[in-house]
């Protein structure tokens, strides 16, 4: 068992990191052992703490119904302006939504027994399940457990997911499937483009579904949920609990977003700035370590191809 690090004994970040990850447990294991303070490999510099005290910002990200007869004008502005938006009316049930996030809180509060023979860092197999991607390289691990599902353009083999959220991953990824092909068509009529361009160059069919399990930190102002960061690929969609934390920069500042009940985040990746010509904005976001008792759910789905430019 990983134990929070005396200060006056010699720290071996390696050792401690090692032993975290042979361990298995991911951070919900680390609560569930009773832990009240953190190991000392997940706690980041008094700067990059500092910055997530400060220049927060009172603007909100736009709302967008797209059911809207101004739905191109609205999302072009919206991916120009802030790279991030709020949809709703986007035609995936709140009961599906709601489900799929209740099927990664059900495979995270698994025995750990059981949630151990999914822990790897090789995606391989097209599902894993681990702490921090970047844990031995990350000058400062962050307070969250992740599963990863490769659902496109070849899809991970269903009896390779667990049967505690089997079901649901397979009947999202439909949906969401089409509720990006519709978006990046949004997209390319904001860029005055037919409405099929991006997706005849198959930017929706390289998808991976990301679910983060943020539980509750003993030590929340120590540590982060995830540390600031763009998204590589093309476009994000993302659920999420009524749990907050995610924020965005816009500015000099930082943006909270708001949880909508029902409503879907949509961000601008860093491949469609490029196929934009600087159009669209791929801005840094990140999310707070949870310092609620109530875990932070949320599920992204990252349309990930390399498409050739537009131009």
């Amino acid at each position: 068992m990983v134990n929070p690090i005396d200060n006056n004994q010699e720290y071996d970040r390696a050792k401690e990191v090692k032993e975290f990850d042979d361990s298995k447990i991911g951070v919900k294991g680390l609560i569930d052992s009773g832990i009240n303070s953190i190991p000392k490999f997940f706690i980041h510099p008094p700067e990059t703490l500092a910055d997530f005290k400060s220049n927060l910002s009172t603007v909100t990200i736009p709302v967008i119904d797209l059911s809207s007869p101004t739905i191109v004008d609205e999302i072009r502005t919206a991916a120009k302006t802030f790279g991030f938006f709020q949809i709703i009316n986007h035609g995936i049930e709140i009961s599906l939504l709601d489900k799929t996030l209740s099927a990664i809180k059900s495979f995270n509060e698994l025995e750990t027994e059981e949630k151990k023979k999914y822990y790897r860092r090789d995606g391989g197999n097209g599902f894993t399940f681990s702490t921090n991607v970047d844990l031995f390289v990350s000058k400062a691990a962050s307070w969250r457990d992740t599963v990863q599902i490769r659902l496109g353009p070849v899809p991970v083999e269903p009896e390779r997911i667990p049967e505690v959220m089997r079901s649901e991953v397979v009947e999202i990824n439909g949906e969401i499937k089409r509720l990006g092909e519709k978006l990046m068509g949004l997209l390319a009529e904001g860029l005055g483009v037919g409405a099929e361009r991006f997706n005849e160059m198959s930017c929706v069919e390289g998808r991976l579904m990301v679910g983060h399990y943020y539980p509750y930190c003993p030590q929340a102002d120590l540590t982060v949920g995830i540390n600031s960061h763009t998204d590589p690929g093309v476009l994000t969609v993302l659920m999420e609990n009524e749990v907050g934390g995610l924020q965005i920069k816009h500015g000099d500042g930082w943006v909270d977003v708001k949880p909508i009940r029902g409503g879907l985040v949509i961000n601008v990746g860093d491949i469609l700035q490029i196929l934009s010509n600087d159009e669209y904005k791929s801005v840094e976001h990140r999310v707070l370590a949870n310092s609620y008792q109530e875990p932070r759910l949320s599920a992204a789905v990252f349309f990930n191809v390399e498409c050739a430019s537009i131009t």
